[in-house]
């Protein structure tokens, strides 16, 4: 009979000293042969003081180097056969983090947390990932019900491999994903509510969640299928570019720079996406046949 794997939970942490006061406890009594992570991605509070108190194992860094770095800090210290990755701000739901790790049981090598709707921060953070979630599932061909959430359980020596890829920021969670489909690896979803955070204000502002948007659909286009993104961009310039052509051709009897230009724009969108597809297949090179 095999032993039951032994599991690592992570928590990434910036100034949450009030929601780890409240989780701590909680996740020592619920999963009490768990080893707990708390990496401290450069807080200023008493976060440290009340993770040690609680006798969890702490990472510092020395400043802040964001949430994906941390993520990272994490996943290389834990010494678990699964890992959990669970915020600190009282998001989650321990109760939760149970489900989540059934579905793994079931052979799964990555389940995510997926927030139902009411469980979202706000509108504009409901209407945003929406639009991630159906983008990234028109890449993919599979159903992805939350693109976004940290709130996830994986297999680690599969998470492992894709740590180079992370970013440091907070988009850890859509870069982990989109690896994990396209190197083959099985992932499945499990509803859950998202509390009210606690303690200090999210980081992220809107002027910075929308430069953040445009950059993860750029990512999720380079991740997966580069020509599934590029293809279109391609095929739109060299419509418009016989559009043009046509009406200069009507209404001046000429081929126009600007023509030319559309046309170039197109041959040149398309080459990006052959490169973008290459270049994206050597991230996976060894990974889809193990």
């Amino acid at each position: 009979m095999n032993a039951k794997p032994t599991l690592s939970i992570v928590l990434p942490c910036k100034n949450e000293e009030q929601g780890l006061s409240q989780l701590l406890p909680t996740l020592c009594r619920q999963f009490p042969d768990a080893e707990i992570i708390v990496v401290d991605d450069g807080s200023t509070d008493h976060s440290v003081k009340i993770a040690e108190q609680a006798g969890v194992r702490v990472i510092s860094h020395p400043y802040s180097l964001g949430n994906g770095a941390a993520i990272k800090a994490g996943a290389r210290a834990a010494r678990g056969e699964i890992i959990l990755f669970m915020d600190a701000d009282g998001q989650h739901q321990p109760d939760d983090a149970d489900a989540i790790l059934a579905k793994l049981a079931e052979g799964y090598d990555m389940v995510v947390g997926a927030r139902r709707s009411n469980g979202q921060a706000s509108w504009l953070r409901h209407i945003g990932n929406g639009f991630y979630n159906r983008l990234a599932s028109w890449m993919t061909g599979h159903q992805i019900e939350d693109l976004t959430s940290g709130f996830r359980a994986a297999r680690i020596e599969k998470f492992r491999r894709f740590l180079y890829m992370l970013p440091n920021g907070y988009s850890y969670p859509t870069t982990s994903t989109m690896a994990f489909f396209r190197s083959g690896f099985s992932v499945a979803y499990v509803p859950i509510k998202a509390a009210r955070r606690q303690g200090s204000k999210s980081g992220i502002r809107l002027l910075k969640d929308g430069t953040r948007f445009f950059i993860i659909v750029l990512k999720v286009g380079s991740l997966y299928s580069p020509m599934r993104l590029f293809l279109p961009v391609s095929s739109g310039f060299f419509g418009l570019g016989l559009l043009y052509y046509g009406y200069t051709f009507l209404t001046a009897g000429r081929f126009t720079n600007m023509g030319l230009l559309l046309f170039i724009t197109a041959v040149m969108v398309f080459l990006m996406g052959i490169l973008s597809e290459q270049i994206s297949s050597l991230h996976y090179k060894g990974q889809q046949n193990d």
